[in-house]
């Protein structure tokens, strides 16, 4: 089979496109012949470290058909269609090649009727808007039709892949959803995805526009940048509200003033995928299935996000797109759907 693969760290230019055998699943496994990967910035940061392993084939999403089927296994069939969870999370070889093993831990069925382009675009992005959205105190544990009503969340970077999937998810369980973006053409793929109000940070009084937009304040914020907003999402949120922080664009450290913070009873969530709990991974991807099988969750221009098409010989050039900030989802086309 066709892979890539690195034995270095480095620049995209370690990556190399190679022909390595095929792998069989084991217990428990089945083996996944790819229709697409999906490429996200862990891709180029995990590739800019030391290596764990002599080789790695990069790409924690996927999506495609299954082909073989391991012991223990029961539940799955060759032929059904499916997408990936953390396909390369402790593991060498991840989602950019024609074939992948998975533990059936890591393989959710792809509704009918969903493209190969979704369930590559969902994994990474859209579990981590889902755990966002569900940690706050007097929110749900789970996400669907109404399970956020009444709310008010505040998406920072709403046009980023995670921004997106945050303003869809949040939409379809009824939330009132603003956001933020720097650009007219981030404003557009924000409102496409559903948000109520979105606000051009690069542009008036932020903190006025947002009280606009939700005169009693913020439940919960989804944060891309905690350095640079801390002040705003201090200053936007109800008593009780919290602030879910997924990365840390923009600076390392910011300082959190104790009197403010503790006086309206605000919760920091820091969250990450890779170290999530089994049980809230296997929700959030239950309800971001359902999200695609009842139309709550799109890729596509007209949702937000717009798709970017690689081969898998241009993983390199996939790679870079994400690392300068391409709007969107990359994909890496694997074969023909």
């Amino acid at each position: 089979m066709r892979a890539i693969v690195y034995r270095r760290p480095g620049a995209s230019d370690v990556l190399s496109l190679a022909e390595r055998d095929i792998p069989e699943p084991g217990p428990g496994e089945v083996r996944v012949r790819l229709m697409r990967s999906g490429v996200n910035p862990t891709d180029w940061r995990f590739r800019s470290r030391p290596l764990p392993f002599d080789e790695v084939t990069p790409g924690q999403d996927g999506a495609g058909v299954i082909d073989a089927v391991g012991p223990q296994a029961a539940d799955f069939k060759v032929g059904d269609r499916v997408w990936l969870i953390l396909a390369q999370h402790g593991k060498p070889f991840g989602t950019a090649a024609e074939y992948v093993v998975q533990p059936i831990s890591r393989v959710v069925p792809l509704p009918d009727g969903a493209s190969f382009d979704i369930g590559a675009a969902i994994g990474v992005p859209a579990l981590t808007a889902h755990r966002a959205l569900t940690v706050h105190d007097r929110g749900p544990a789970r996400l669907g039709p109404g399970a956020m009503t009444g709310l008010t969340v505040l998406v920072q970077g709403g046009a980023g892949a995670v921004g997106n999937a945050a303003v869809q998810l949040a939409r379809w369980s009824g939330a009132t959803v603003v956001t933020t973006v720097s650009s007219s053409r981030k404003e557009s793929l924000a409102k496409a995805a559903g948000a109520h109000d979105v606000i051009n940070y690069r542009q008036g009084d932020v903190e006025s526009a947002v009280r606009a937009a939700a005169p009693d304040g913020v439940d919960l914020v989804v944060e891309v940048a905690p350095a640079q907003n801390n002040a705003l999402d201090l200053a936007v949120l109800k008593t009780g509200g919290t602030v879910a922080i997924y990365a840390k664009h923009g600076g390392d450290e910011y300082s959190v003033p104790i009197f403010e913070t503790y006086f309206k009873n605000l919760r920091y969530q820091y969250l990450v995928l890779y170290s999530l709990h089994a049980e809230a991974l296997a929700c959030a991807a239950s309800d971001v299935t359902a999200a695609i099988a009842t139309g709550g969750f799109c890729v596509g221009e007209d949702s937000g996000l717009p798709i970017h098409h690689f081969s898998l010989a241009e993983a390199s050039v996939a790679q870079d797109a994400v690392e300068q900030g391409t709007v969107g989802k990359v994909l890496l086309d694997i074969a023909e759907t």
